[in-house]
């Protein structure tokens, strides 16, 4: 009998740590997304890129290019329209209810109307000084525009096409998002803030430090656990604040990132690295969040779009090619090598 019940307590430890084994095999395979490269969708004609905005609901992407915004089929990456004479545009908001898109032209100050079933320009709204990031606010039922040069926001009643307020902002803005409640949150780049602006009245109502971060560029938001996902390209890091009261919460090393987003059924939140890669952070809950990994993409590809039915993310990038510095300009930016610019759809 004591032989049988010591042979029993063996197998019983055996399993247990084979029990234990399995486990720490199966978390550390949830560790990875298991996202790569799926494919490289050709647009062959020149300009530069900034964001891309995906209707997930009617399988469109659309990419700021140069001159032009083109449309592409997310089912299939091919060419379906595009939108042209949006000088130096750089972003793309959708009002669907009143199928209309707004884009923001950087270098004549204006926001293009255009049709979003037949892609016709019906229209363009004067705003401030070199409007870049651009989003529809659900909750008001206004657009904004913000605009890096004049330091402010151009708000535009998409009902009416006019612009019925500008927030001076205290600092260059860039991404834009809205917690859907009535709050407004905007990146100040120059001065390492989140700034707060009330949707009901167009006031800036508070101004969230961010400790250690730099340069903030890309934003995205977790609306049901009010958190905000800041990323900085100045210093690379992604900071993950409370958006009710400013607290820094989390920080994580990245990359030079330019932009973020995040899929609220995966509660995984990615930024795009000019670097080369994809920085992806887990939210655990309100209060943890976790690095799981670097997915490989390409140098150049630093803004992202989320197509959050198929949770497929969709990033521009083009061959570059370096140029030799100058007595005028030490620095130069590299140009793009002709007929590369392409979209980089990643997914499993």
């Amino acid at each position: 009998m004591k032989i049988i019940i010591m042979l029993n307590s063996n197998i019983i430890k055996a399993f247990t740590l084979l029990g234990i084994a399995l486990t720490s095999l199966n978390a550390s395979a949830q560790t990875k997304t298991g996202l790569h490269i799926l494919k490289k969708h050709s647009i062959t004609s020149s300009g530069g890129w900034d964001y891309v905005t995906v209707d997930a609901a009617e399988k469109k992407i659309y990419v700021s290019h140069g001159t032009q915004v083109n449309i592409l089929s997310t089912a299939t990456g091919d060419s379906i329209g595009v939108i042209p004479n949006t000088n130096g545009v750089h972003g793309i908001a959708l009002v669907k209810g009143l199928n209309k898109g707004y884009t923001s032209n950087g270098r004549d100050n204006s926001c293009t109307i255009f049709d979003l079933k037949t892609n016709v320009v019906v229209g363009k709204i004067a705003v401030g000084t070199n409007p870049d990031a651009i989003f529809y606010d659900e909750f008001s039922k206004k657009v904004y525009a913000f605009n890096g040069r004049s330091s402010d926001a151009s708000v535009i009643d998409p009902a009416t096409d006019k612009v019925v307020a500008t927030i001076p902002l205290g600092g260059k803005p860039e991404t834009g998002v809205s917690d859907g409640k009535g709050k407004i949150f905007v990146n100040s780049e120059t001065t390492n803030e989140v700034v707060v602006i009330n949707a009901n009245n167009y006031k800036v109502i508070a101004r969230y430090k961010i400790n250690e971060g730099h340069e903030p560029s890309g934003l995205a938001i977790d609306k049901v656990t009010n958190r905000l996902f800041i990323g900085c390209g100045g210093n690379a890091m992604l900071v993950v604040m409370d958006a009710a009261n400013g607290k820094n919460l989390a920080k994580f090393k990245i990359g030079d990132c330019d932009g973020v987003a995040f899929d609220p059924a995966l509660k995984l939140a990615y930024t795009s690295n000019g670097d080369g890669n994809i920085s992806v952070i887990k939210e655990v809950n309100a209060n943890k969040f976790v690095f799981i990994e670097n997915i490989p993409t390409e140098k150049s590809a630093r803004t992202i779009g989320i197509d959050v039915l198929t949770h497929h993310l969709f990033l521009p990038a083009a061959q570059m090619e370096a140029t030799l510095p100058t007595a005028a300009n030490a620095n130069p930016r590299p140009h793009m090598i002709a007929g590369s610019f392409h979209i980089i759809e990643i997914g499993k």
